[in-house]
């Protein structure tokens, strides 16, 4: 192993293949890392899962760029693993593979009427708004009430997104189809469901307070949910940061009725445990069912068997994110991860995969913000680099000269697999930031934008790569690359 750098190959250019990349660099080992996504873009949820008019927390963005554009860390986008090339193949080529594939899709929620045609997943919605390229540029925003069950940051987002005037969320990266079905919806409430109370629900205290300075919105909580046991007052005795949104949610209880004067409201409704999705005779949402739950003594609830129902035409499920399979890998389906010890993947037989490791959501689930997944990057590059001191790693493919970048960049372009590079996404960030500046200001004196998203993936490759450009960037999705669940809200 001494005698040539060791080849290694990341699979997800969001924040935990990145932050991974940049650890194993600075491991003192000498080491040639590849870092593949399956985009034509890096950042993986920091650009297609986070909300547009969230720029404080983009600004990770700034920190991964700095990284990436040093050079010593080769970006390959528009390359999926799968798709374009196997995992045994990687396997083949390096030394060793770690996967930083995130969580991509819907937990599940398991109650009656959830199959109903206006019940989504709350990712796929943040796909659409995001731009996904593999997402249909549609969305059914018919509904004038609407219900978002899941008291975490992403169903604020759903909600916020959903309520906002389109021209305050104009002077984001929005791009023009999104902005355009936003402005045509008929929504007035949007009602967020929590089972448990204020003590217990997930949202970060900047992302609840910027939820209620959007004009022409009101947010509202009812009195009666302000309950706290034992379990409750341990949980705030030792989170400033529950406190802080305990806070803020009685600060939007106590507001006066005569000062909620916008043409939407967001609901929020606590100690209410959906139970069911009701349906009208054709099968499209009516009402949704929850059942009033009260505290244990110990911060969990119980359902009192009080039910109510609330009129919607529509539900997001925004209960978490859920990592999905890969290709040649074992899979925990309960968990929705990549078995793994310490992040090095598990085998069927409960042993570890010589050279396979994870790190961020697929290793550990969707908890966690950035802190975790710089600790689990560390993890798993310390296990990396004893298994590469003990001997132990070692690519399968044969002589130095077969393994590695050259023979993967060798192997996809016989393929005419259109990959991206570094230099690729400078110049689609360029483009994009062209397109900003060529909109001008927006209407109301909001300023002007900084960027525009290019959707469609030709648009996206054809930018990166300084080929001949489509006029058309937004485009349709290629087909073949739509996850199943929303295949159906294909145009055409």
């Amino acid at each position: 192993m001494n005698a040539r750098p060791l080849n290694v190959a990341v699979i997800g250019a969001g924040p935990a293949g990145i932050y991974a990349s940049d650890i194993l660099s600075k491991s003192g080992m000498e080491v040639c890392i590849d870092l593949f996504e399956r985009l034509p873009a890096p950042y993986g949820l920091v650009r297609y899962g986070v909300a547009p008019d969230h720029p404080r927390i983009k600004q990770i963005i700034v920190a991964l760029y700095k990284i990436l554009q040093r050079g010593d860390i080769r970006l390959i986008g528009n390359v999926e693993v799968g798709r374009d090339i196997t995992v045994a193949e990687l396997r083949e080529h390096y030394d060793a593979i770690i996967l930083s594939t995130g969580a991509d899709t819907d937990a599940p929620l398991d109650i009656p009427g959830i199959d109903a045609p206006e019940v989504y997943g709350g990712a796929d919605f943040v796909s659409w708004y995001d731009a996904h390229p593999d997402h249909p540029r549609t969305w059914p925003l018919s509904a004038s009430e609407v219900a978002v069950i899941g008291v975490g940051n992403v169903g604020l987002d759903i909600a916020r997104v959903l309520a906002k005037n389109v021209q305050d969320l104009l002077v984001t990266e929005i791009p023009g189809n999104v902005a355009q079905a936003l402005a045509d919806s008929p929504l007035t409430d949007v009602h967020i469901f929590g089972r448990r109370g204020p003590a217990q629900v997930k949202f970060t205290p900047l992302e609840l307070r910027e939820l209620g300075k959007q004009p022409g919105v009101n947010v509202t909580v009812d009195e009666e949910d302000f309950e706290y046991d034992e379990g409750s007052q341990a949980a705030l005795a030792t989170s400033n940061q529950q406190r802080q949104v305990v806070k803020t949610l009685e600060g939007y209880a106590m507001q006066d009725p005569e000062d909620l004067t916008g043409a939407r409201t967001i609901h929020i409704h606590l100690f209410q445990s959906p139970v069911e999705v009701l349906t009208d005779e054709e099968g499209h949402v009516r009402a949704l069912r929850t059942e009033r739950t009260r505290l244990n003594g110990d911060g969990t609830v119980t359902g009192t068997g009080e039910m109510r129902d609330w009129p919607v035409q529509a539900v997001y499920r925004a209960v978490g994110y859920a990592g999905s399979p890969i290709e040649g890998l074992p899979f925990d389906h309960k968990r929705h991860v990549l078995p793994n010890d310490g992040g090095r993947v598990l085998g069927e037989d409960g042993r570890p995969l010589t050279g396979v490791y994870a790190t961020g959501w697929i290793r550990r689930g969707p908890v966690g913000l950035i802190g975790s997944t710089k600790s689990d990057a560390q993890e798993t590059i310390s296990n990396l680099v004893s298994d590469a001191e003990a001997g132990l790693l070692g690519a399968g493919g044969g002589e130095a000269g077969e393994l590695g970048h050259d023979a993967v960049m060798a192997l996809l372009s016989a393929r005419e697999v259109p990959f991206t590079t570094w230099e690729g996404w400078e110049l689609l960030d360029a483009y994009e930031r062209e397109l900003g500046e060529a909109y001008g200001e927006v209407e109301g004196g909001r300023g002007g934008r900084e960027r525009v998203k290019v959707v469609a993936r030709d648009a996206m490759t054809a930018i990166s790569r300084s080929s001949d450009v489509p006029v058309d960037l937004i485009g349709r999705p290629d087909a073949d690359r739509v996850p199943q669940r929303v295949a159906h809200r294909l145009d055409g």
